[in-house]
């Protein structure tokens, strides 16, 4: 069964850091863009970041723009989120997810075909 597992979120204060991974398990995904999104308590999902397969071109929602990092390392078949700045607004679970192909517009990341099942990221002021 293929899956895609997330790690790295925890309780951290205002301003501190964070890095996410996800890396899947069962297969690899080669050629295939990465993303992260987010979820916090009683909003819908939201896009946060995606990056290509190669790792040249990436994408950011506007309210983390700045603050979050997108990375892979094909190597390792490991995306990272590194999350810098980290305010209460960014309290949510994150979800890792793939796809076959990437967009530069971060509107257009609403159907994935793998999903992760989340990591929690809560941040206290």
């Amino acid at each position: 069964q293929v899956q895609l597992v997330e790690s790295g979120g925890g309780l951290v204060q205002a301003g501190d850091s964070l890095r996410l991974s996800c890396a899947p398990s069962g297969r690899t995904f080669s050629g295939y863009a990465m993303g992260w999104f987010r979820q916090a308590p009683g909003k819908e999902r939201e896009f946060v970041a995606a990056i290509s397969w190669s790792g040249s071109s990436t994408v950011y929602a506007n309210s983390v723009k700045g603050r979050f990092t997108i990375s892979r390392d094909n190597a390792k078949n490991t995306v990272y989120l590194r999350m810098n700045g980290l305010n209460p607004e960014d309290t949510a679970v994150y979800y890792c997810a793939t796809r076959s192909y990437y967009s530069a517009s971060p509107s257009a990341w609403s159907t994935m075909e793998y999903w992760g099942k989340g990591t929690l990221v809560t941040v206290s002021l």
